[in-house]
């Protein structure tokens, strides 16, 4: 099962990175805290001190076209937001 599907690169999560030594990955859905923390250290080499996960609902949308209305929905997944110790820090762009 692989845990770690992306990391969260967007202007939120770059100053919380930036200022607190947090970082947002998308995890798979059946993933614990012990499961992300271990993954996290595994391929970052970093220590983690903490792990916070939410479940992101779908984001539902109706649209009025010529045909009739459209709807549909945005897939579910889940958040982990991972603190890392003191002067550790995660580049997502060494391996550009």
């Amino acid at each position: 099962m692989n845990i770690l599907i992306k990391p969260i690169i967007t202007e939120k999560a770059t100053k919380d990175a930036e200022d607190n030594n947090r970082y947002g990955f998308v995890v798979n859905p059946k993933a614990n805290k012990v499961e992300i923390k271990k993954a996290v250290e595994a391929a970052y080499e970093v220590s983690v001190e903490k792990v916070r996960t939410m479940n992101v609902r779908p984001d539902r949308r109706t649209r009025y076209t010529k045909t009739g209305i459209q709807t549909g929905k945005t897939n579910a997944y889940k958040k982990a937001i991972v603190q890392v110790a003191e002067g550790d820090t995660i580049d997502f762009y060494s391996n550009m």
